[in-house]
Formats: structure tokens, C-alpha cells, sequence
């Protein structure tokens, strides 16, 4: 007997495919599953189902003083099964944060600051005595299995008059863990060409579409040098939307050069989900659907690209011996308008509208589901 049948399920590919799932993981995927379940959730042709969204740049640590939200209502309650928080926490409230996201139903991980203070102000990076590399070691071995990157923030409010030097020295840290690097580009200095010149394959761009100054454009609205040679060598492309850091006309310069981000995420926190221009990773997915981005193009950047970029293992795919972090939603056939950072508005006659998520506990064998508000409009139901 399985844990939870999803029958009649649409795949982004438009394919209806049942879903069968036990102990935390897709065991079976076919046409038709007869096999007796405790819970069926029929999707009836009509919604579609994904591997679970993964957004990779959010501030969930409830207890900041400036970017802070949580982990449940920007994750599961608005169909995302896993967020990475992207540098809210330092090495001295890294044991507060993982106690706080133990209690999410939300998988929560997280991209630790080289400086030990984290984001309780804007220039955390101002004096190099918070960067301690010792302290920092010992928290990335204390918790290897929740702190999956590093994460620099390389603008000018940040650093100081310390220019380039915060990025020096957390290519070093890297080098003990070899795990990756997320660095924030956002108003110079430092140069943009300075920040890239240094980076390596695997290490991430966010905010890769802001249209400050420092964005990856130069003065004559040609990709930088610097920008074509990090993709060459690997490095990663990151939307981190945010309140200030998406541009729709920088973003449809870099498709008109068939340049795509990796990852599409969000930099969501209390504030921009509230009062926008982020409101939800569905949203910000959505801005990429009036950029003209296929619906797969769109899919992949959430699940298996962002969980093959991030190491996360098992997550990301829809398919038999992935753990069961699924996303139910429908791609609704309706005008909305979208706003970006500068507030420039666009227009789509689709958006994604989640309708639950459904998360696997490996080590409890429980599968937890979770009905957004918008699917219990639409009656979701899951039969015993």
C-alpha cells in the first residue's frame, strides 16, 4: 500500500501521469496506479504537478532586524517545498536559525555570510575583524547537512572601503569546503569587473538582471567582457528579484542575446511579499512567462536546475527515487499586469497559480501536504 496516490496529473509536458509515493519517495510513475493508498488527491486532467519549487534566494530568518520573514509562508503555503536563506545569518546566530527553521514544514537551508554578524545592519562587510574564518569553519562542520553555500554581498553600502577584499577572501574560504558561492553584485563600487574576474565555475550571480549602474550591460548596451567570460568558465546566472534588483529591460536585452539565468529566484522577505514587486516565487515566475520564456524553461530553473546547482541530492526531478517534494499548480489563462524593481510595468495573459505543496520527512516517512489558499478555492481535496 502506498503513503499518497496523485492520480491524473498533468506534467509540464501536457503528458497525465499517476504518482505514486512511499516513505518519502516516488516509487512509481505511470499511466494508470490501482494499488490501494491511505490518501488519493485526483487531480482530474486539470492541474498540473512538478518536482517541488525550489527558491534560492530568500530571507527567512524570522528573527532579523532587517530582511525577515517565514520559512512556511513564503515556502509551502505559496507551493514552494525548499528556500535557501541567502546570507540573513552570520556564524553567531547560525544556531538560532536552524532551531527556528527545525520547526518549518518547509525544507530550509542556508547560504551562511562570511561575516559572523549577518545582515542585523547593511554594512556587514565594512570591518574585515567580523570576517572569522575559524568561526566560520567550525558552524559550516556543525551543520553541513543545513549550510549548502557561502554567501558575499559585493556593493558599496556593503563593503565599505573595503572594495574587492570581502571577495578575496571568501574565494579562500571556499576553498576548504568546496561549497558554493551566491555573491550579491548590486551599486559599485566594487566593479562588476573586478567582482566577475574573480569568480569560478560554480559560483553564482544573484541579482543578474538589476538595472543599476553595476548591472551586466556596459554604457553602450553590450554584455561586459567580464560577464561572457564568467558563463564561458561556468559561473552561474541568478535572478534574486527583490526589491530593487530585477529589470524587465535588462532582462529582455540578455534574451534578445540568448542569455538566460540558471536559476530564477526571489530575495523574497516580510516586506516585498507584502507590498511587492515580489509578492511570490509564482509571481516572479510569472514575469518570465511575458519575457517569452517556454513554461519548461521556466519549470527547470525552480526544480532541477536550481537543486543541481545547490547539491541538493534527490530533489528536482519528477521521477522514481526522488524524494516526494512536489508542486501542484495551474498555469491560469488570465491578463495580470507585473511590476518590476523600477517600476516598470508589463503585462502576461498567463500566470502560475500554486495549489499545493507536498513535502516528503525522509527520516519520519511522513509526507506532509499543504493547500494553498488559491487551492482550496479550486476544492482540492484528498480522499482516505
Amino acid at each position: 500500500m502506498y503513503d499518497l496516490i496523485i492520480k491524473n496529473a498533468k506534467q509540464i509536458d501536457e503528458s497525465v501521469k499517476d504518482i505514486a509515493i512511499h516513505h518519502g519517495k516516488i516509487v512509481a510513475i505511470a499511466s494508470s496506479i490501482t494499488d490501494q493508498s491511505e490518501r488519493v488527491l485526483d487531480l482530474q486532467n486539470k492541474h498540473y504537478v512538478s518536482a517541488g519549487w525550489i527558491d534560492s534566494h530568500t530571507h527567512c530568518f524570522a528573527h532579523s532586524p532587517i530582511y525577515y520573514d517565514e520559512p512556511d509562508l513564503i515556502g509551502v503555503k505559496a507551493g514552494v517545498t525548499s528556500v535557501v536563506d541567502a546570507g540573513s545569518v552570520g556564524a553567531l546566530d547560525i544556531d538560532e536559525f536552524y532551531q527556528l527553521a527545525q520547526q518549518a514544514n518547509t525544507h530550509v537551508y542556508s547560504f551562511l555570510n562570511i561575516s559572523k554578524i549577518g545582515l542585523i545592519r547593511q554594512s556587514e562587510l565594512a570591518n574585515m575583524g567580523d570576517i572569522d574564518v575559524s568561526l566560520f569553519d567550525a558552524m559550516l562542520a556543525k551543520y553541513s547537512n543545513f549550510i549548502i553555500g557561502i554567501k558575499v554581498r559585493m556593493s558599496r553600502s556593503v563593503v565599505g572601503k573595503n572594495g574587492i577584499l570581502p571577495l578575496i577572501k571568501a574565494k579562500n574560504m571556499q576553498k576548504n569546503s568546496g561549497l558554493p558561492l551566491m555573491i550579491h553584485v548590486g551599486n559599485n563600487p566594487p566593479e562588476l569587473d573586478e567582482i566577475a574576474d574573480l569568480l569560478t565555475k560554480g559560483d553564482i550571480i544573484t541579482h543578474c538582471f538589476n538595472g543599476k549602474p553595476n548591472q551586466i550591460f556596459d554604457k553602450q548596451n553590450k554584455l561586459r567582457g567580464s560577464i561572457k567570460r564568467a558563463i564561458e568558465r561556468g559561473v552561474i546566472l541568478d535572478v534574486g528579484h527583490g526589491g530593487e534588483s530585477f529589470s524587465f529591460s535588462v532582462a529582455e536585452r540578455a534574451k534578445c542575446l540568448d542569455i538566460y539565468p540558471n536559476t530564477i529566484s526571489s530575495d523574497i522577505y516580510s516586506k516585498n511579499r507584502l507590498q511587492g514587486p515580489v509578492f511570490s516565487l509564482a509571481n516572479v515566475m510569472t514575469k518570465f512567462i511575458c519575457l517569452g520564456y517556454s513554461r519548461k524553461r521556466i519549470i527547470d530553473s525552480v526544480t532541477k536546475n536550481a537543486a543541481q546547482i545547490l547539491q541538493l541530492k534527490n530533489k528536482g526531478v519528477l521521477s522514481v527515487g526522488y524524494d516526494a517534494d512536489l508542486t501542484i499548480f495551474d498555469i491560469k489563462q488570465q491578463a495580470v499586469s507585473l511590476l518590476d524593481s523600477e517600476g516598470k510595468v508589463r503585462q502576461s495573459d498567463e500566470q502560475f497559480v500554486p495549489l499545493a505543496s507536498i513535502i516528503a520527512d525522509g527520516r519520519n516517512h511522513l509526507i506532509r501536504i499543504e493547500i494553498t489558499e488559491e487551492g482550496s478555492k479550486n476544492e482540492l481535496r484528498i480522499s482516505n
